[in-house]
């Protein structure tokens, strides 16, 4: 956990330090106010819970909304096939960088899931893929497009299955 937590600290950008610190600012803002107006009761109490709630989902939020957007990438599937000989699956797709930034890598993931043919299963199975294997493609200017080949290895499935395959860069 001590190591997922200080990855997530070396990834930081300076955009996330802005939105931490103002998520900081208006918390401390909004106690702020519900103490200066403890006389209405009813009003300082939903201060502080609005407080707490701004702390709680918007550092979360704003994180996973501003990387979408300062990131923002696409990946399209051109061909897949599973080797006849060799327990594996090759798939070719292509990244697009559609951000107005240069991404220095791309960790490029491929999962495979089952297909149940039962709706609800159809829901849960791409949430968790039984097979994944992740390539990382460096140096992606902005309006690039790159070609790229990931090989799941060892892949000894048979029946049906869906591919997906999705990125993330920074």
């Amino acid at each position: 956990m001590k190591v997922k937590i200080n990855a997530f600290i070396e990834q930081l950008i300076p955009y996330d330090y802005m939105l931490f610190g103002a998520t900081l600012l208006l918390f401390i803002l909004l106690l702020i106010l519900a103490i200066l107006l403890h006389r209405r009761t009813g009003f300082a109490a939903l201060m502080v819970i609005l407080a707490f709630t701004v702390l709680m989902t918007l550092p979360t939020v704003g994180y996973l909304q501003l990387h979408a957007y300062l990131f923002k990438n696409s990946t399209t599937i051109e061909n897949y096939r599973a080797l006849e000989f060799t327990e594996a699956l090759i798939v070719h797709g292509k990244l697009t960088n559609e951000s107005d930034l240069d991404f220095s890598e791309c960790a490029v993931t491929a999962g495979v899931y089952k297909i149940a043919h039962n709706p609800v299963l159809d829901l849960l199975y791409p949430l968790n893929p039984f097979k994944k294997e992740t390539i990382v493609t460096k140096e992606v200017l902005s309006g690039q497009t790159v070609a790229f080949k990931i090989i799941v290895d060892p892949f000894r499935y048979s029946r049906d299955y869906n591919l997906s395959v999705g990125a993330k860069c920074r």
